[in-house]
C-alpha cells in the first residue's frame, strides 16, 4: 500500500502554501500581532473561495468533495503559516452553519474544555449553540487566540458537538504538525546563519542533535496524522493528537534553544509557535483525554 500523497494531493498542498505565502506571510502575521486582530475577514473569505472550509462537503452541496486525508494536508499548511482564528470549528461547521463553507461566517466552538471559548468576540456563531453567548474576556498566552469565559449551562444548545470531537482533534493535530515542521525550518536556517567562534553554530554537535531530534519528532507526528486520516479510528486519532502536540510544543522549545537569547524576544516568531502550540494542545482533545481513550482501547483489545 502506497501512503505517499498523490499528484493531486501534492498540488493541493502546494496551492494552499502558495496562497498563504502570498496572503499571510511573516509581515501579515506580525501586523496581526501588532494590531491585535486575530481574524482577518478578507483572508477568511479568500480561504472560503479556495474551498478550505468546504473541502469535505459533497459537490452536490457546493463543496469540493474531498476527504480527511486532503483536509489534514491543507490544515498542516495553515499550521505552518500560523494562520489564526477558529479554522477547525468553521471547517466542521460547513454545511451546518450558513456562511461557514464560503468563509463569510466565522464559527468557533467549545473546544477548550470547561467554559473557555476562543475568538468569541470575532465569531458569528458557536458550533452547537443557538445564538452567540456573552462572555467575559480572559487573558490568553497566545496574542492571536483571544479567550472568553462563558457559562455553558446558560447557552441554549442546537445540537451535540460530541460527534465533531474526533475530527476536530485530528485537524488540530494537523495544525500542530505544520507548526512543528516550520520550527524545524526556522531552527535549521538560524543554525546555518548564526556564527560563533568563526563558524555556523549548526556545525556544533549539540545544535545538530537538537535539530535532528526536532525533525524526527515532526515526521513521526506527521506519519501518525496521515495514518489516522486514512483509518479514521478513534485510537489512531488520539495517538496522532498526542504525538502532534508533543512535537509542536517541544520543537518550539528546542527552536528557542537554537536561537538562544534572541529566540525569547518579541521580535522573533518562535515564541508565537510555542504559545499557539500550548493553546492547541488543550483544544478538542487534551493529552489526558487521549491517554484515557488509548488505555480504554488497549484494555478492550486485551480482554
Amino acid at each position: 500500500m502506497d501512503f505517499r500523497p498523490t499528484e493531486d494531493q501534492r498540488a493541493l498542498r502546494a496551492g494552499v502554501r502558495g496562497l498563504l505565502a502570498g496572503r499571510y506571510g511573516r509581515e501579515a502575521l506580525r501586523a496581526s500581532v501588532d494590531r491585535g486582530v486575530a481574524v482577518d475577514r478578507g483572508l477568511w473569505r479568500e480561504l472560503g473561495d479556495a474551498g478550505f472550509f468546504a473541502l469535505r462537503l459533497p459537490e452536490s452541496e457546493g463543496g469540493v468533495g474531498l476527504g480527511l486525508p486532503e483536509a489534514v494536508l491543507v490544515f498542516e499548511e495553515a499550521g505552518r503559516a500560523l494562520v489564526p482564528g477558529p479554522l477547525v470549528a468553521t471547517h466542521l461547521a460547513a454545511g451546518v452553519v450558513p456562511g461557514a463553507a464560503a468563509g463569510t461566517a466565522v464559527v468557533t466552538a467549545f473546544d477548550l474544555g470547561g467554559d473557555l471559548v476562543a475568538h468569541l468576540a470575532e465569531a458569528d456563531a458557536v458550533l452547537g449553540a443557538a445564538g452567540l453567548p456573552d462572555g467575559e474576556p480572559v487573558r490568553a498566552a497566545d496574542p492571536l487566540t483571544p479567550l472568553h469565559r462563558v457559562a455553558q449551562h446558560r447557552v441554549p444548545r442546537r445540537g451535540d458537538v460530541g460527534a465533531y470531537v474526533s475530527e476536530g482533534a485530528l485537524l488540530t493535530a494537523a495544525l500542530q504538525v505544520g507548526s512543528a515542521l516550520r520550527t524545524v525550518e526556522l531552527a535549521v536556517r538560524h543554525a546555518g546563519e548564526r556564527e560563533q567562534f568563526g563558524q555556523p553554530i549548526g556545525a556544533f554537535q549539540a545544535v545538530k542533535h537538537l535539530c535532528a531530534q526536532m525533525l524526527v519528532r515532526a515526521e513521526v507526528a506527521r506519519t501518525a496524522v496521515y495514518a489516522a486520516a486514512v483509518t479514521g479510528g478513534a485510537g489512531e486519532v488520539a495517538a496522532a493528537k498526542l504525538l502532534a502536540d508533543e512535537a509542536a510544543v517541544r520543537n518550539a522549545r528546542d527552536c528557542l534553544q537554537v536561537h538562544g537569547g534572541m529566540g525569547f524576544t518579541w521580535e522573533a516568531d518562535v515564541h508565537l509557535h510555542l504559545k499557539r502550540a500550548w493553546v492547541r494542545a488543550e483544544q478538542w482533545r487534551t493529552a489526558a483525554e487521549a491517554e484515557e481513550l488509548l488505555a480504554a482501547e488497549l484494555l478492550d483489545s486485551a480482554g
